[in-house]
């Protein structure tokens, strides 16, 4: 695979385009068979042997350009796969390596779109488009070279037909320019809400807005209709009016060539092979301007993969990042999701080594943001955050999450046995172990109660169990992975009660290790023993440290408590 360019040709496809322009080439040969023909007729010159030797002719260029044709088509097929092959991989090993904000900002749908139907359209341009473009130009070309040598006046009123092709396509590529982006754009669009209501329709049904988002739904596929009728409405008029202006080359080659055939300078059968050849060029040039306009919409997609391509890839170092400790620091931290919105201000976080270490505040104020900044999958816009005294700044983000373990609300799991979402947390756990995780992390229990126990099938995102069940998979993931770090958010949230208290134990028997633990919970019982606690509003740290100091404040932390003391 070429690192550089994963859309490069290969010798299958330069093969290709030479053999469908000898193709080209041969199936004019046809038309010099034909005036052949006339010719002998004409002349009535044509016998058994003379009709034997045309057949023949006929048989052998039909062979050849089969054996051509065959050939070129398999070595174009292969070629164009393998170059599709090569642009899937790249944009797999590309979407390992692009930073995990990206995957946050952009639509989901923009990316799916990408790998499936821009790469099925751009390999439709290597093993289509492009061949058949080649040969009617290389057809085209032969043709009016070879109505030159016949009549120079009726070959220039083919060759400015042919002229015509250039503004014309011109104006077509600029309509597909403008509103082509827009249709592939609203695509994307499209998919991602497609790729939203099927994964929440469980959900959009439970609280009866099914047909709320189908609306929504509805009216993205509306959108994408009207797109595409603008499209047609566009570049149609364009090609029709360029049809009938070189359908008018008909009866001006029968005037011109006619008045030479009337006055003897042109004989019949070029007379007659003259009106016959530019109802097949009108045609063959239809084609190719439809081939042509076609081939600019598909280019699009080889402009969107290439955006792709063209993503500032995450830094990548050498640098083994392996603290010795893993306090966690942020030093005058700015960040922002989207510009001029910002989310942290001035932040200093001080979180120690092997300390429970809880956050507390409005929904809106922050929390969930320190956990994603710690685990690099945003980086801040200004300021610096240190773990064990080693910045993560220039670390590669799989690096840092290698020394961290995550539970929150989302849990995603694959269409997989149970043991393999499990054991995706440390890849060479032996079956043992993984046992002995969910035993810890209270779930053992359930799953050997399940049709094939750990052998059962989770379904698509972890369909087949309840929200605690996967919380609690989750947590097992945590136990098994091991990792020094722990960021827990909000991992009770949304649990019935039942559930909830299945959670909290699986949570202390994870807590019995000594690591340090940055928990994010809605419920201040959860966190009053925390060794530290942060209160955080507007982006910074409001107040901070234990329980019974927070109450004295008597400020944010202390209207939290007393508020759900009331309820």
């Amino acid at each position: 695979m070429n690192k550089n360019n994963p859309m490069k040709w290969n010798k299958q496809l330069f093969l290709s385009v030479i053999c469908v322009m000898l193709e080209g080439l041969l199936s004019g040969c046809n038309f010099m068979v034909m005036y052949y023909i006339f010719q002998s007729l004409w002349k009535q010159q044509m016998v058994m042997g003379k009709i034997m030797e045309i057949t023949g002719s006929i048989a052998v260029i039909f062979l050849i350009r089969l054996i051509i044709y065959s050939f070129g088509y398999v070595q174009g097929q292969v070629g164009g796969a393998s170059v599709s092959k090569h642009i899937r991989l790249f944009l797999g090993d590309k979407l390992r390596k692009i930073p995990l904000s990206r995957f946050q900002k952009s639509m989901t749908g923009e990316y799916i779109n990408v790998a499936t139907e821009n790469v099925n359209s751009y390999e439709q341009i290597l093993t289509h488009k492009m061949g058949d473009i080649i040969k009617n130009l290389t057809l085209t070309v032969m043709l009016i070279i070879f109505i030159a040598t016949l009549y120079i006046p009726s070959a220039l009123i083919l060759l400015a037909a042919e002229l015509l092709f250039i503004p014309a396509i011109a104006i077509s590529f600029r309509a597909v320019k403008k509103y082509g982006i827009k249709k592939n754009a609203i695509c994307a669009e499209n998919v991602s809400s497609m790729v939203e209501y099927i994964t929440g329709i469980q959900t959009f049904r439970a609280y009866g807005i099914g047909g709320t988002k189908n609306k929504s739904v509805t009216s993205s596929m509306k959108k994408f209709s009207d797109i595409s009728f603008i499209y047609e409405l566009k570049i149609i008029p364009d090609g029709v009016v360029y049809s009938i202006l070189i359908g008018c080359t008909l009866p001006l080659e029968i005037m011109v060539a006619g008045d030479s055939w009337m006055s003897g300078r042109l004989e019949t059968t070029p007379f007659v092979i003259i009106c016959l050849l530019p109802l097949y060029l009108t045609k063959l040039l239809g084609t190719i301007f439809v081939d042509m306009t076609s081939y600019k919409n598909l280019m699009i997609a080889k402009q969107k993969i290439n955006a792709v391509v063209e993503i500032p890839e995450e830094i990548q170092t050498n640098q083994v990042f392996a603290p010795q400790k893993h306090d966690i620091i942020f030093e005058h931290v700015d960040f922002s999701y989207e510009k001029g919105e910002t989310i942290c201000r001035d932040m200093n976080i001080r979180i120690e080594d092997q300390k429970l270490t809880a956050i507390v505040g409005d929904s809106g104020s922050g929390k969930s943001t320190v956990l994603n900044l710690i685990s690099k999958y945003y980086d801040p816009d200004a300021g610096d955050i240190r773990i064990g005294g080693c910045s993560i700044q220039n670390m590669g983000t799989e690096q840092v999450l290698s020394q961290i373990s995550t539970v929150d609300q989302d849990v995603f799991l694959f269409d997989d046995t149970i043991q393999n979402n499990i054991r995706y947390a440390r890849v060479q756990a032996t079956n043992e172990e993984i046992e002995k995780a969910c035993r810890e992390a209270n779930c053992d229990e359930f799953i050997r109660k399940m049709p094939q126990g750990y052998d059962t099938m989770a379904g698509e995102n972890g369909n087949q169990l309840s929200g605690g069940e996967r919380q609690r998979l989750s947590i097992a993931r945590a136990i098994l992975k091991d990792a020094p770090i722990l960021l827990l958010d909000e991992a009770t949230a949304n649990l019935d009660v039942e559930n909830e208290l299945a959670v909290k134990q699986a949570i202390v028997n994870l807590l019995k290790k000594k690591k340090t633990v940055v928990i994010i919970a809605h419920t201040m019982s959860i966190v009053k023993n925390s060794d530290k606690i942060l209160v955080i509003a507007d982006g910074k740290v409001k107040e901070e440290g234990k329980h019974e100091e927070l109450l004295r404040i008597n400020g944010k932390y202390a209207a939290m408590w007393k508020a759900e003391q009331q309820l």
